[in-house]
């Protein structure tokens, strides 16, 4: 990439409100994104999906959609929900949630994947479109489906993924945020927390255990389960506001080898 391209391509990823995502646009060219998902994306039970049709569920600024092109998918369609309104919010965060966060990135949300995608030339799809309303009549039917730290923001996650269910012929890939002590407590017992409450829109939070249960109560068929991990917070990641959030980043940094939040992830097939 040229000088002048490169330095448009800068002002553009710094003129962007809030990235979820580190993503390379270009050689050593970072968006500034909440989470880093490159040290541990090679370490997710991947299935084959070279020469497939491919759908990412919730892709905010799109790592994993760019990742299926990458993986040589033969296409990739991207959904996520346009308006924030429209978000899972907790009964306390209905009146001043979407305001929020409408005020902090402008209702420019989708502009980070747009800005990727036209760095990567990309061919992905973005469809605006909530997990809740995937079906064969709104989006077809997939070889591969991935899902990635989205369930824990779902008032009704089992509901998301029956629809992700009904679209999915061949593979899922879910990668979820896990909660560590439940699943060192209770390895084989499936088990959640509930939140429900607070601006993270957190609602359940499972252990490694009822992560796999999920997907099978959804009528998914595990193959193969990641032990717990953590993804990697990025640059633009504010960090930990008290010391007991600080206490638990350096549990975690013991327990997974890193700081980051914990997740789990699963391959799984349509078992129903």
């Amino acid at each position: 990439m040229g000088a002048p391209a490169e330095v448009e391509l800068r002002e553009r990823i710094g003129g962007h409100p809030l990235w979820y995502h580190t993503l390379e646009l270009a050689p050593g060219v970072l968006t500034p994104g909440w989470f880093d998902l490159r040290p541990i994306v090679g370490r997710l039970p991947w299935p084959d999906v070279r020469g497939k049709r491919c759908l990412d569920v919730g892709t905010y600024d799109g790592f994993l959609a760019f990742e299926l092109e990458r993986r040589g998918a033969r296409e990739v369609i991207a959904t996520d929900i346009g308006d924030e309104r429209a978000w899972d919010w907790p009964p306390d965060m209905r009146g001043t949630g979407p305001t929020k966060l409408t005020e902090l990135v402008s209702g420019e949300r989708a502009r980070g994947f747009e800005i990727a995608h036209d760095a990567l030339g990309s061919s992905v799809r973005r469809l605006e479109c909530s997990v809740y309303d995937l079906s064969p009549e709104t989006v077809g039917r997939f070889d591969v489906v991935v899902c990635g730290s989205l369930l824990l923001h779902l008032r009704d996650p089992q509901r998301a993924l029956e629809a992700i269910h009904g679209v999915c012929d061949q593979a899922l890939l879910s990668a979820e945020e896990v909660r560590l002590g439940l699943s060192a407590l209770h390895p084989r017992r499936p088990l959640a927390e509930l939140n429900g409450s607070g601006e993270l829109l957190q609602w359940w939070v499972p252990n490694s255990a009822g992560h796999r249960r999920m997907l099978f109560a959804a009528g998914f068929e595990v193959l193969r389960a990641t032990r717990p991990y953590a993804v990697p917070f990025g640059v633009g990641h504010p960090g930990p506001n008290d010391l007991g959030a600080r206490l638990r980043l350096w549990r975690r940094r013991l327990v997974l080898g890193h700081a980051g939040v914990p997740h789990a992830a699963a391959l799984a097939r349509p078992r129903l």
